[in-house]
């Protein structure tokens, strides 16, 4: 039973790969995914000027190399079931976690289409001044079948107003970097998830792989950013998380999502 349900938004509780089990076979036309990077491992780390814990919960644990691969395989395999022959997968990672999701694409026999870097102006410094200041995230773009016809909106992309991007030109060709900041403050109106995305990261997106009426599908769906762009956009969606309080969250902002879209 969904944990919350509209005509148009349905949130699921529970482990993604029990869930996707009985969601009908090539029947999602995008999804995003921002998988845990297993980091929580007592260290430390910066965010917003402050010393804090990386640990984020049980869920973000590693289990060692192999168990790690092994759970991104299997919900890439699990997505690849659901998708429409047609439909992408988008991936979200640092290197902590993209390599692996990369040769799991692979293993999966996804096509991988793009790579792109998320580059972060305001990015936390590095607190122990041994590496180079970690400033984007990757994101990992493939489709279903390598012979399908995938969705990209082109003229969208390229003409599209992404005035708040300085690295995109206008009227020239959406390049493989984008420059989107952190979330603003209304994002965080009701508490946030601790690798809560942008919801300008997600607009951008869906715009390019998607059209109005497509279903996206969000396995880890946290404060559900995905869902509200989604909702924003004119597309139906469906998450899932195995943390009720993050459920709780995605439904709060649903329900104010007139407010701050």
């Amino acid at each position: 039973m969904p944990y919350f349900q509209t005509t148009d938004f349905t949130l699921y509780q529970g482990d993604c790969l029990e869930v996707l089990k009985n969601l009908p076979e090539n029947s999602v036309d995008m999804i995003f995914a921002d998988p845990p990077y297993h980091l929580s491992n007592g260290g430390f780390t910066c965010h917003a000027g402050q010393v804090v814990s990386v640990n984020k919960g049980k869920w973000d644990e590693s289990k060692g190399i192999e168990a790690d691969f092994a759970f991104h395989l299997a919900w890439i395999t699990a997505c690849k079931r659901v998708l429409k022959p047609a439909g992408t997968l988008w991936i979200s990672g640092t290197y902590h976690s993209a390599f692996a999701c990369g040769f799991a694409l692979q293993k999966a026999e996804y096509k991988i289409l793009n790579d792109i870097i998320w580059f972060k102006p305001n990015a936390s410094p590095n607190l122990s001044c041994r590496y180079f200041t970690a400033s984007h995230e990757t994101l990992i773009w493939a489709l279903n079948e390598p012979t399908a016809k995938h969705t990209f909106n082109y003229e969208n992309m390229k003409n599209g107003d992404w005035e708040d991007d300085f690295l995109k030109k206008p009227e020239k060709q959406m390049r493989s970097v984008w420059a989107i900041g952190a979330l603003k403050s209304y994002e965080k109106k009701f508490g946030k998830h601790p690798t809560q995305k942008p919801l300008e990261l997600l607009k951008r997106i869906i715009l390019a792989s998607s059209n109005k009426g497509d279903l996206i599908l969000d396995p880890f769906t946290g404060s559900s950013t995905t869902g509200i762009m989604a909702k924003k956009l004119g597309r139906r969606f469906i998450g899932i998380d195995i943390e009720a309080n993050y459920l709780e969250l995605s439904q709060k902002r649903y329900e104010d999502l007139p407010l701050i879209v």
